[in-house]
C-alpha cells in the first residue's frame, strides 16, 4: 500500500472496490505513527481500529459519505471525548476530554477514523513547534529543521504519511505557515465559518479551525463537512455552506488576481520571491488578469497582532488554575501558593511570556496606549483588505519569509521568531480566509508555499484557484 499516493479520492476508490478495508488502512497508518521519528503525535487513539471496523460495516451496507473510513489526525488543542487533550502543555498532561469539539464531531459523524492527537506548540503559542511540553516536532523533509507552528504536528503527520489528512488551528498563521514548511495544503477558513466549540481558546477573536491535506481537494472535502452554524458557538456564521468540492471544477480564469507589493519586501527570501514570481508569470500566461495592489497597513499588522493576541491569551489562560482539572498542587498550600505552584510548573516559557505581556497591555494606564491602539490598527488592516477586494478577487502572496529554519535557530530571540508570522497574521486580524499550497522547493530541497487570500466567506474562490494551480 503506497501511502505517499493516497488521497481521499483514491482511498474512497480502494475502500469501495475492496482493494483494502478501513481497518487495514488504519492499521497501516497506526503502525507508521507508532514508529514515527518526527514526534508528530502526542497520543494514539486506542479505539481507532474499532472506529474503522464500524466504518467498514457502514460501507458494506452501501452507505456512508465521501469521508467514511478515512483516517484523520487531530491537533491536540481540539477535544475528542475519551482521549487525552493536553494542548501541548504540562498543565493538562493527564486531562481526558469529556466532550468532542463540534468540527471533529462532524467529521466523526461523516465516518472518519481518528488516528490520534498531534503535537503542537503549547496552547497554540508558537511558530516552530518547539514550545511543546512534549518535545519539538521534526520536519519530515529535513529532521534538523522545524515543521512550523503551532500546527506543526498536523502538517508533519500528513507530510510523513502518518495520516492522509489532519486538523489544525490558525490564530496568526498556525495552519498556513506549517503547511508551507512541510509542503502540504492548509486552509484557514473565514472567522465564523467553522465552530470553535471544543477548541482550547488561545485568542478567541482570531482562532479558527481548519483542514490540512496533500491536495486542495482533500481540504475541500474536510471543510465541506466541518463548516456551518453551531448553536454552541455564538460567533459561528449562519451563512449557507457552499459546495466546496464542486467549486474545484469551476473555471478560475474569471478571477482577478492581486499581488500586494508590501508582501514582497526585503523580509522575503530572494529564492522564495523568484519561485512565487515564476508562478505568477505562469498564471499570467494562462490568461489570468493580474495586477499589483497595495495594503498600506501591512507593516503594522504584526505589531497589532502581538498586542491583541497576548491580551486575549492572558484572559483565556486564567482558567488553568488546577482546581477543576489539570495539574494539581499540594493541598496544604494557600490559594495564592497553589496558583503559583500550578502555573509556574504547568506553563512553559512562551506561555508565561505571552500571559505577562497580555496582562501588561490590559492593565490600567496601558490599555489605551497599547490594546486600544492595536484594535484601531486592526480596523485599518481590515479596511485595507476590503478596499483591495473591490479591485481583485484573490491575493497571491508568500506564506513565509523563509523556508523551514533550523531547530534552535530562533529560540533565543522571540522577536526574530515572531517575524516568521509576518505574512500570515493580517488574515486573522481581518477575519478573511486563506490557503497555502506547495509550489516548489528551494535549492536545499525545502518546500515553498504560495498563500492565497480571499474576502470573508469566499473559500470557493480559494479552492477553484488552488486546484488549478496545483494541476499546473
Amino acid at each position: 500500500m503506497d501511502l505517499d499516493k493516497l488521497t481521499i479520492d483514491s482511498i474512497q476508490t480502494g475502500l469501495r472496490q475492496g482493494e483494502f478495508s478501513s481497518q487495514e488502512l488504519t492499521k497501516e497508518y497506526l503502525s507508521r505513527a507508532k514508529s514515527d521519528d518526527t514526534n508528530s503525535f502526542i497520543s494514539i487513539n486506542d479505539q481507532a481500529l474499532a472506529e474503522a471496523e464500524q466504518a467498514d460495516k457502514v460501507l458494506a451496507e452501501g452507505n456512508g459519505t465521501a469521508l467514511t473510513g478515512i483516517p484523520l489526525a487531530v491537533k491536540d488543542i481540539l477535544l475528542v471525548k475519551g482521549l487525552v487533550a493536553t494542548g501541548g502543555s504540562k498543565i493538562l498532561e493527564n486531562y481526558v476530554a469529556t466532550y468532542t469539539a463540534t468540527a471533529v464531531q462532524k467529521l466523526k459523524d461523516a465516518g472518519m477514523v481518528i488516528v490520534g492527537k498531534t503535537n503542537c506548540d503549547e496552547f497554540a503559542m508558537g511558530t516552530s513547534n518547539e514550545n511543546s511540553a512534549f518535545g519539538p516536532v521534526l520536519n519530515p523533509h529535513d529532521k534538523t529543521r522545524v515543521p512550523g507552528g503551532s500546527s506543526g504536528g498536523s502538517a508533519a503527520a500528513v507530510a510523513a504519511n502518518l495520516c492522509p489528512v489532519s486538523l489544525g488551528t490558525d490564530t496568526g498563521g498556525s495552519i498556513r505557515q506549517p503547511a508551507s514548511f512541510c509542503g502540504v495544503v492548509g486552509v484557514k477558513p473565514t472567522y465564523g465559518r467553522v465552530s470553535r466549540y471544543g477548541s482550547m481558546a488561545m485568542a478567541s477573536s482570531l482562532d479558527q479551525i481548519g483542514p490540512m491535506g496533500k491536495t486542495v481537494k482533500d481540504t475541500a472535502y474536510l471543510l465541506q463537512h466541518m463548516a456551518g452554524f453551531d448553536k454552541y458557538d455564538a460567533t459561528s456564521s449562519m451563512q449557507t455552506v457552499p459546495d466546496y468540492v464542486a467549486a474545484l471544477d469551476r473555471n478560475p480564469k474569471k478571477l482577478r488576481l492581486g499581488v500586494p507589493k508590501e508582501y514582497f519586501s526585503d523580509h522575503l527570501d530572494k529564492e522564495i520571491k523568484e519561485i512565487i514570481h515564476g508562478k505568477i508569470d505562469e498564471l499570467e500566461k494562462q490568461g489570468f488578469e493580474i495586477k499589483e495592489v497595495s495594503l498600506p497597513y501591512t507593516d503594522y499588522a504584526l505589531a497589532a497582532y502581538y498586542l491583541i493576541m497576548p491580551a486575549e491569551v492572558s484572559s483565556n489562560l486564567a482558567r488553568y488554575d488546577g482546581i477543576l482539572y489539570g495539574m494539581r498542587a499540594d493541598k496544604k498550600l494557600s490559594l495564592e501558593q497553589w496558583y503559583k505552584q500550578v502555573r509556574s510548573h504547568g506553563f512553559g516559557a512562551e506561555a508565561k511570556r505571552r500571559i505577562i505581556l497580555g496582562t501588561f497591555v490590559l492593565s490600567a494606564g496601558y490599555y489605551d496606549a497599547y490594546y486600544k491602539q492595536a484594535q484601531r490598527v486592526r480596523t485599518l488592516v481590515k479596511a485595507d483588505f476590503a478596499k483591495a477586494f473591490k479591485e481583485v478577487d484573490v491575493l497571491l502572496t508568500p506564506a513565509t519569509p523563509s523556508t523551514a529554519f533550523a531547530l534552535g535557530e530562533k529560540t533565543q530571540d522571540p522577536l526574530e521568531m515572531y517575524l516568521a508570522d509576518v505574512f500570515t497574521v493580517a488574515a486573522n486580524i481581518a477575519g478573511i480566509c486563506g490557503m497555502t499550497l506547495p509550489i516548489g522547493n528551494d535549492k536545499k530541497n525545502l518546500p515553498v508555499g504560495l498563500q492565497l487570500l480571499a474576502e470573508p466567506f469566499a473559500e470557493e474562490k480559494l479552492f477553484s484557484l488552488g486546484n488549478f494551480i496545483e494541476k499546473l
